[in-house]
């Protein structure tokens, strides 16, 4: 077996932390091998919805608020556009109703 510490160059290689630590924005804490000493992350295995199955929206740049309220716009401007075509066939059968009256 090859000892891989005798074989690789010197000082071209950045320092190797064996316990280095990554936590996680949900608080959990996890322990790998990395050139970084410490990271911190958003989302892990124990928070991301992959995994438990529960919805999570991480939105930085407000995003999912801004989509919302354009959909709700929407909406309205659906239901303003909807009460309005009812109220024009109520007034074109009431106009129906009176020709048809002023004719009898």
């Amino acid at each position: 077996m090859v000892d891989l510490d005798k074989t690789m160059k010197t000082g071209i290689h950045p320092t190797y932390y064996k316990n280095a630590s990554i936590v996680c924005a949900c608080g959990a804490k996890i322990e790998a091998g990395s050139t970084v000493e410490s990271t911190q992350i958003e989302l892990c295995s124990k928070c991301h919805p992959f995994y438990t199955g529960k919805q999570k929206i991480v939105d930085t740049a407000r995003r999912v608020e801004k989509f919302k309220a354009r959909a709700e716009q929407k909406s309205d401007t659906k239901a303003d556009h909807k009460a309005k075509t009812e109220k024009k066939a109520i007034r074109a059968k009431k106009k129906a109703d009176k020709k048809a009256k002023a004719e009898n």
